[in-house]
């Protein structure tokens, strides 16, 4: 006689909140959760202040997590710190971890919430290009192509990237985008066809060091019509577990109804989505560990 196959497969991920779960895990989780949260080595009384409960119920959490190696004290302070075990989850979570997958349900959300089209981009061989893309609920939206190649210097998930990436490579990829703007000795420069952008002016390094730095102080950047006039955007960063930035979560739309504040309900929205991801990805809770400096 065999078994239904409901008995023996697992149920559907949409069902896990629904699932009886073991309170007694879920009570010393909270202990590792405050271990993790403050990121170094704590006494007992801390531990279970944190988690909420007396030391003498956290201490039997804390032998087991140790014989598990989740957790392990030192010897000399009697402080509790992240055991073998936990750094091996943790290596093996990061390599697990794509930030397209991860962040790809969230746009569709964040369209809605924003009413306006958002997507992602990922730094490529020409640039930011965008990889995903969710439209705006609104009739009158502004639409992304995947693969679009976005200007580094003229678009704000250009920018964000470039706030964030070795200074030397983007002061490289600057020159090589003035070389190419370049016309040729004797002929007259090129206009664009008809219904496309006028290519801009590229700045200097200066220029483009102090806009950077503009970018970082915010924690986002925007662009407002620079490269096709009544279209604006904004992008935030997100930053993987060695505080690199691996992808742009951009938003772009009609200059009339977009709002560009820098601490707008916009900016806001999109630098909460792109932290959610960042923190999925093990990003260091203060933000990338090398906020660059301009180059001299």
């Amino acid at each position: 006689m065999t078994k239904d196959s409901s008995e023996t497969s697992d149920p559907p991920d949409t069902d896990r909140a629904a699932q009886r779960g073991i309170q007694s895990i879920e009570v010393g989780g909270q202990l590792l959760r405050a271990l993790v949260h403050h990121g170094r080595p704590m006494a007992l009384k801390d531990l279970a202040r944190e988690a909420d409960m007396t030391p003498a119920k956290a201490h039997p959490y804390m032998v087991s997590f140790g014989r598990l190696g989740l957790i392990e004290q030192d010897r000399a302070s009697g402080h509790y710190l992240l055991g073998p075990l936990a750094l091996q989850l943790g290596l093996i979570s990061l390599q697990q971890a794509d930030p397209v997958h991860i962040a790809t349900p969230m746009l569709s959300p964040l369209a809605q919430q924003i009413g306006h089209t958002v997507a992602l981009a990922v730094w490529g061989a020409r640039g930011a290009t965008i990889v995903r893309t969710a439209e705006s609920p609104s009739p009158v939206h502004v639409n992304m192509r995947h693969g679009t190649v976005f200007s580094l210097t003229n678009t704000a998930s250009g920018r964000i990237f470039a706030a964030y990436l070795d200074a030397g490579a983007v002061r490289q990829l600057l020159e090589e985008e003035r070389q190419r703007q370049k016309p040729r000795k004797g002929a007259a420069e090129p206009s664009p066809p008809a219904g496309m952008p006028r290519v801009q002016p590229l700045p200097s390094w200066s220029d483009f060091e102090s806009q950077l730095k503009e970018v970082r102080e915010h924690g986002i950047s925007r662009s407002d019509g620079e490269v096709i006039e009544g279209v604006s955007a904004m992008a935030a960063p997100v930053f993987d577990h060695t505080g690199a930035i691996v992808l742009a979560v951009t938003a772009i739309g009609p200059a009339g109804i977009f709002d560009t504040a820098w601490d707008g309900e916009l900016a806001r929205a999109l630098k909460a989505c792109a932290g959610t991801v960042s923190q999925r990805l093990g990003a260091p809770a203060a933000g990338p560990s090398d906020l660059r400096k301009p180059e001299r």
